[in-house]
């Protein structure tokens, strides 16, 4: 990801967030070494970006997602494998991530990469009818 993707990132991000990123989030993640990529055609669009922030030994999975009009054809899939190879690559321990506990979609895809549920966050993520939705907590030991 560079500076140039923005646009198209916080397209995909404003369509599939109830509470996006700012453009702000993305800047500094891009500042701050963090490992943003995204998917994209020879063009340059993009359809789909993923954020990772290393810590010591671990591997933090900040945000991901897939432009709606492209999901399901193996985009986050290859995404979420990219990241966790280069994470291996670094010697990350660990691959930590949270997920809306209604993303059953999102939660099925990192299950079928092997990550397990290790916790709840209760009421941590802001939900459309002004309430509160739960984060699970998930981990992909390498």
């Amino acid at each position: 990801m560079t500076s140039a993707d923005l646009p198209g990132v916080l397209a995909i991000e404003r369509q599939v967030q109830f509470a996006p990123w700012s453009e702000k989030l993305f800047v500094d993640g891009l500042e701050r070494g963090h490992d943003c990529r995204v998917a994209a055609d020879d063009g340059g669009a993009v359809y789909g970006f993923s954020v990772v922030q290393y810590i010591l030994d671990e591997a933090h999975l900040l945000n991901i997602a897939v432009d709606p009009g492209s999901q399901g054809k193996g985009i986050g899939r290859r995404l979420l494998t990219a990241l966790t190879e280069e994470a291996a690559g670094k010697s990350s321990s660990t691959v930590f991530l949270e997920v809306r506990s209604g993303n059953a979609n999102a939660i099925r895809m990192y299950q079928m990469a092997g990550f397990n549920e290790i916790g709840l966050r209760k009421n941590y993520y802001p939900a459309p009818q002004g309430g509160k939705e739960h984060a699970v907590m998930m981990a992909l030991v390498l």
